[in-house]
């Protein structure tokens, strides 16, 4: 299989993950407060990685006592992205918080022009005023069907999952860096590691001594994910240029919105339905569609 397939194939997962992943914490969030999902979250998937590392490499470990600072904000920005998306979840719904959050892709584009000296496209001007205007469209659509009286909670969710993208631009971006000298797992075990140090203090451990066990298997499939993703994503980007993995990473709104559409059809109880209208799936795709054309890639090097 030759690098840019497997770089495929890793996002592909990745996508997969975090289109469930949504569904999936608004659920959670029904039984359980979003610092203790959070911390749930990075402990397994940390527990997980230790094992891991602890029998194949050892001696990576000192990565623990002894890491980069670049490490350490990496660390501290996929720590508040998760936070971050986790409120945005509980205060919105799955598909808004996936249209905010997927300005992240954008975003590592644009640190892709200003850090790596990558040079912008009349394309990509268009594609960020399309991604502009999109948002604006889906955040109206759905900000007046609100309730009266939460308006202003539907615009603190947003408003906090925007700050979780730029979280993650960052994230992304120093691991674009990060991977050519450390290996994926080595990155893992401290960015997930350091996180778990940090919410302890928020956790409410007495909340998780009473869930049943349907949420018990919530919470290791959340924490499963995060160890399946996260892994994935640092692995496309070793294989694949970061412009091509943002666009792939940039459709996975669509995967919620479609499981979305079946569980409202389905009039199912334990998650609330979505009310989409013609104007904010327009706009929704118009975002996607533009944030498509921030992160592809120039073809031809002398387009202004």
């Amino acid at each position: 299989m030759t690098n840019q397939a497997k770089g495929i194939l890793y996002t592909l997962i990745t996508v997969i993950m975090w289109g469930v992943l949504a569904i999936a914490l608004k659920v959670a969030s029904k039984e359980i407060d979003s610092p203790t999902i959070v911390w749930f979250r990075f402990s397994l998937a940390f527990s997980g990685m230790l094992v891991w590392m602890a029998i194949q490499s050892p001696k990576e470990l000192k990565i623990l006592y002894k890491p980069n600072w670049l490490i350490v904000i990496s660390s501290l920005a996929l720590a508040w992205n998760y936070i971050g998306f986790m409120l945005g979840i509980q205060y919105t719904s799955p598909s808004n918080a996936q249209v905010a959050i997927q300005s992240g892709p954008v975003l590592l584009a644009v640190f892709g022009i200003f850090f790596f000296k990558e040079k912008i496209s009349r394309i990509q001007i268009i594609g960020f005023l399309l991604s502009l205007a999109g948002f604006w469209i889906f955040y109206q659509q759905h900000a007046g069907a609100v309730p009266v009286g939460q308006e202003g909670q539907y615009t603190k969710g947003m408003l906090i999952t925007l700050t979780g993208a730029v979280a993650w631009a960052i994230y992304a971006a120093l691991q674009k860096k990060l991977v050519l000298d450390y290996s994926v797992s080595t990155l893992n075990v401290f960015i997930f590691g350091l996180p778990v140090l940090l919410y302890l203090p928020f956790v409410n451990f007495s909340s998780l001594a009473h869930l049943s066990f349907g949420y018990w298997a919530l919470l290791v499939f959340l924490g499963a994910n995060t160890l399946i993703s996260y892994g994935c994503l640092s692995l496309a980007l070793k294989y694949l240029e970061a412009g091509k993995v943002s666009i792939i990473i940039v459709l996975n709104p669509i995967i919620t919105f479609i499981l979305m559409g079946i569980l409202t059809w389905l009039e199912v109880s334990w998650i609330d339905g979505e009310h989409f209208s013609v104007l904010s799936i327009l706009g929704a795709l118009v975002a996607l569609t533009g944030a498509i054309l921030v992160v592809r890639k120039r073809k031809n090097p002398k387009e202004a």
